[in-house]
């Protein structure tokens, strides 16, 4: 039974507890660095996981000790460690990691960090996240081949010298407004057959046949088109993408991006690959890998879209700042990433899966032939050899293989996942687990881990 709980608590802080409590000085948007960059903040790896409540509690009470000392240096011996990280995160949340320039950038960052700390090192002598920080710019530099030497990003950057870049605006806007926050992203995704991650991260699972609006605002256009998968199924798969980025000012013309099964080009209908002028390329597509994954970043408006081909069908994440997400008309309100499937469209049961039952277990075998291939035990087995954790992905992984018998289905999972990973601006909310049904064991542990804690600092 110790075991068991053990474990239990483990796995349930790897997905819920939110990183980076290993240092409350430390604010919770470094996260946003994406897949690539590894580290929740410097020092983070050092910290082993906890494994009981008794070491739980010993946690919370080293956490509560560290953070007073950090508050008598911030008073007593002006110790400017957390300016220094907040200035770090606020160079680097904008970055994305699929630029060519993210490692120059990162890089910069860095050295800028490691510059603000040299400079408080005395007042933050004997201070425990201060020598934590140091100690993880030293391994990020050697992660990233970073040069102690060279350009540093200013923490006072001259935005208008760039109006085609997204983030440089907003952030110029937001503090001419005195405020101190960053600009908020958000996340949408489709694949499978067709899974939706809306703006809000409600995941659904919907039929819609023929060509829906994912994307429907002042500056971006997504529509996709569905159609049946299996005979005597109604779940459907996309095989047609369009993308629209609308004309803005002086950074690009409207460019249309169309992408069918067995034809994602890496470039627009016009021919093209970039838009904006010839240097700045404020849009731009980057073929990862020939037919089968390209991406477009659009700088103008801090947007990224990536496109996929697994098997017949194609699946697509986009990454946009929620005020440019949400400037529509009312005229404009069928969009499935902002307001999720209409209620007449949806298969699953308020995000809840019902496995299809497979032809072994049925005497009508002239429907769902496909199907056969897979039983419960065996789709779930070809699924853990890509998704270990059983969150949502996964579920809808076992959900496509009954449904189709199509192990592509299978890497569709995963590259969504990926793709979460990799544009999804909070960590924290990565993994969605269902409400109910086959996931009833795992939908208890972030009602465990945080009734655990609650516990732990009632009797503190």
């Amino acid at each position: 039974m110790m075991k068991k709980r053990k474990r239990d608590v483990r796995l349930g802080t790897s997905c819920c507890c939110h990183p980076g409590t290993g240092s409350p000085a430390l604010p919770p948007e470094w996260m946003g660095m994406g897949r690539r960059a590894g580290l929740s903040y410097p020092g983070a790896e050092r910290l082993p996981p906890p494994l009981s409540a008794l070491h739980l509690l010993l946690l919370l009470i080293l956490l509560l000790t560290l953070w007073g000392d950090t508050v008598y240096c911030q008073q007593h011996a002006q110790c400017h460690i957390q300016k220094c990280t907040t200035d770090f995160v606020s160079l680097t949340s904008h970055l994305n990691t699929g630029s060519d320039s993210f490692d120059s950038e990162f890089c910069k960052a860095l050295r800028a960090y490691a510059a603000c700390t040299q400079r408080t090192s005395k007042a933050c002598r004997g201070n425990l996240v201060y020598h934590s920080a140091v100690l993880g710019i030293s391994d990020l530099m050697s992660q990233r081949n970073c040069s102690k030497d060279g350009p540093t990003s200013s923490t006072n950057p001259d935005f208008t010298s760039d109006a085609c870049n997204y983030h440089n605006r907003a952030t110029e806007r937001i503090l001419r407004s005195g405020e101190h926050t960053q600009p908020n992203y958000l996340f949408c995704g489709l694949f499978g057959d067709p899974h939706l991650r809306t703006f809000q991260d409600h995941f659904q699972t919907c039929k819609v046949e023929g060509a829906w609006p994912l994307i429907d605002n002042n500056y971006l256009s997504v529509q996709v088109t569905n159609v049946p998968v299996v005979p005597g199924s109604s779940a459907t798969a996309t095989n047609k993408i369009t993308i629209i980025f609308k004309a803005f000012q002086d950074c690009t013309d409207q460019k249309v991006y169309q992408a069918v099964t067995d034809d994602l080009p890496a470039a627009f209908v016009d021919g093209t690959t970039s838009g904006g002028d010839s240097d700045s390329k404020t849009l731009r597509i980057i073929e990862r890998v020939g037919g089968k994954h390209v991406e477009m970043h659009a700088r103008y408006i801090g947007t990224t879209v990536i496109v996929r081909q697994l098997g017949n069908y194609l699946t697509l994440a986009v990454r946009m700042p929620e005020e440019l997400a949400m400037a529509y008309e009312e005229s404009q309100d069928l969009q499935l990433c902002v307001n999720g499937c209409p209620t007449s469209e949806r298969i699953d049961d308020g995000g809840h899966l019902h496995l299809p039952v497979t032809v072994s277990n049925t005497h009508d075998q002239s429907t769902v032939q496909a199907a056969s291939v897979y039983t419960l035990e065996s789709a779930i087995e070809k699924c853990l050899e890509k998704i270990q954790v059983k969150h949502i992905y996964f579920y809808s992984c076992v959900f496509d293989l009954l449904t189709t018998g199509d192990a592509n289905f299978t890497a569709a999972a995963f590259s969504a996942w990926e793709d979460v990973e990799t544009l999804h601006p909070r960590k924290e909310r990565w993994q969605i687990f269902p409400n109910k049904g086959s996931c009833s064991n795992t939908r208890s542990l972030p009602a465990l881990v945080f009734g655990l804690a609650g516990l732990l600092l009632f009797f503190l």
